[in-house]
């Protein structure tokens, strides 16, 4: 995954361009909101088809804000602390880029998005509750970002195509960049590429329940409160999720195989 390099600004604007290396050019930032899900449905145990670590590879974890508490970390923020924010985007900034590319499949649109969503965490910082967890805040926001920026997308005719062919194989191959490494290591990358191309598959929801649970490797309790969905809903919604991946992974391993990879 692209790494964003460290960054240092007096404000948010400041540190959208310097990301850039140049203003934005789009007018204003948008603020999207998404409301709860709605509907009951029977809880299935999820966990029945978790994909393995080796797999997806190990989750991801935020570095260390210099062991400053969240609490503290928000008091200095919401009393506009330039330097605070500035440890906020660069202990999270990594992983919001990560979540983006997995559920954008679009490394451009992805770190664009990436700094819309601290754009949009500064702005909403007076509406974090104390009670709740930073990681979980960010991931929610960076979630319904995600799922506007896919309807943004989509409307556009820029949407995932359901076809399972030469793109594909494309992405893989240039993600293993070259054939240099040992034959296992190889094997594992290819295995972990074509998990991620079968995640880019799945519908918008779907994808986002899997890359939050078996990606990022985020609890229940902290999916239901991003989601605003019940723990029921969320596993039944998980285990369709992954029942569907199986099916999708199977075609793209056998698109692969019968071009002789």
């Amino acid at each position: 995954m692209r790494r964003l390099a460290p960054i240092a600004f007096a404000n948010p604007l400041e540190f959208k361009a310097s990301l850039n290396g140049e203003p934005d050019a789009r007018t204003g930032v948008r603020a999207p909101t998404i409301g709860p899900m709605s509907g009951r449905e029977d809880e299935v145990p999820s966990d029945v088809m978790e994909l393995p670590a080796h797999v997806v590879g190990e989750p991801p974890v935020a570095e260390a804000s210099a062991d400053l508490p969240d609490r503290l970390l928000i008091a200095r923020l919401r009393r506009k602390d330039p330097s605070a924010f500035e440890l906020l985007v660069r202990t999270h900034q990594n992983r919001v880029y990560d979540f983006c590319v997995r559920m954008l499949s679009d490394r451009e649109e992805a770190f664009d998005l990436t700094q819309e969503i601290f754009i949009s965490i500064h702005q909403n910082l007076e509406k974090f509750r104390a009670d709740a967890k930073l990681t979980t805040w960010i991931f929610r926001i960076s979630r319904n970002h995600c799922l506007n920026r896919l309807k943004y997308l989509k409307r556009r005719g820029r949407g995932r195509s359901d076809e399972f062919g030469e793109s594909n194989e494309l992405s893989i191959t240039e993600a293993l960049g070259g054939s240099s490494q040992p034959d296992d290591a190889i094997a594992a990358r290819r295995e972990r590429e074509v998990v991620h191309q079968a995640i880019a598959h799945l519908e918008e929801e779907q994808r986002a329940l899997v890359v939050l649970r078996d990606v990022e490797g985020l609890s229940y309790e902290e999916i239901m409160e991003i989601t605003e969905l019940p723990e029921g809903t969320v596993k039944s919604r998980l285990h369709r999720a992954r029942e569907k991946l199986a099916g999708i992974l199977a075609k793209l391993e056998q698109s692969l195989a019968d071009r002789g990879d």
